[in-house]
């Protein structure tokens, strides 16, 4: 168990230091995966706008309005890659900061909790880039008629794209979230079910922040955050703190009882 009063005893500045560090070993992560896909940004657009390519009609290409578009977008592309190559960093390094406020027992989850955050990540940016991509642009794309052509810029694609890939990857951490409170004691699965109806009308209130303001994104989001809650539930139920029954908390609290009445007579 971790020691609590030496916890208590240390400096906030130390905590200050702890954080720029962490912060640091963040930044130079993100710029060597920053460098790694520069060299590789034009085939990382191209992949990037694969599901819009694929739904535009023959002879419809992306265009660019201003001079330095394209090398800005170029530039953003390769920070965006670089920014899912150090997730994983990015992930450990958060869950180390907050370590020493954990106990023992908690501290043993950190390596999973990494590994799972980072693959969550990874999925729900997956997800969106492979499912959501195609049907979203393909609805977009079906406003268009004889007197109205699509002309997409490489800078508004890349900020809307980005926006969903990054937004799906969050959303995907819930289970791992949710399990990991519940784990902690924070949440139960009686609280979890008690309140799913809510959790609902949360997902589609997020689903519709998060994404463009349109119907078939938001239900595109919101759908699988419905799964990934009752996915939650049952890694609640494994992996939560587990309950005491009722007749152990009453005995527990009878012989207390016993013992401070017995003190108080001798």
């Amino acid at each position: 168990m971790a020691n609590l009063d030496t916890e208590d005893k240390v400096p906030f500045t130390v905590h200050l230091e702890e954080l720029r560090k962490r912060l640091i070993s963040c930044f130079i992560a993100v710029g060597l995966g920053f460098a790694v896909s520069y060299g590789f940004k034009e085939k990382l657009f191209q992949i990037l706008t694969q599901p819009l390519i694929s739904v535009m009609k023959q002879g419809e290409t992306l265009i660019y309005t201003g001079l330095p578009e394209a090398f800005f977008t170029f530039l953003k592309v390769s920070f965006l890659a670089g920014l899912m190559l150090a997730s994983p960093v990015i992930i450990y390094q958060f869950w180390m900061f907050i370590a020493p406020g954990l106990y023992d027992r908690e501290k043993k989850l950190l390596v999973p909790i990494v590994l799972l955050s980072s693959i969550f990540f990874v999925g729900g940016a997956l997800f969106g880039y492979f499912i959501v991509f195609p049907y979203g642009f393909d609805f977009f794309l079906g406003f268009a008629t004889e007197t109205i052509r699509p002309m997409p810029s490489m800078k508004e694609y890349l900020s809307f794209s980005a926006k969903l890939l990054l937004a799906f990857g969050l959303v995907f951490e819930l289970p791992l979230v949710i399990t990991f409170l519940a784990k902690l004691g924070i949440v139960s699965v009686p609280f979890l079910k008690k309140n799913r109806k809510y959790a609902l009308l949360l997902f589609f209130v997020g689903a519709a922040i998060l994404t463009p303001p349109d119907v078939v994104t938001q239900v595109m989001m919101a759908l699988p955050l419905m799964v990934l809650y009752e996915i939650s539930i049952i890694g609640a139920r494994i992996f939560g703190r587990k309950e005491k029954p009722p007749e152990t908390a009453t005995e527990s609290t009878t012989e207390s009882t016993t013992e401070a009445e017995g003190a108080k007579d001798s």
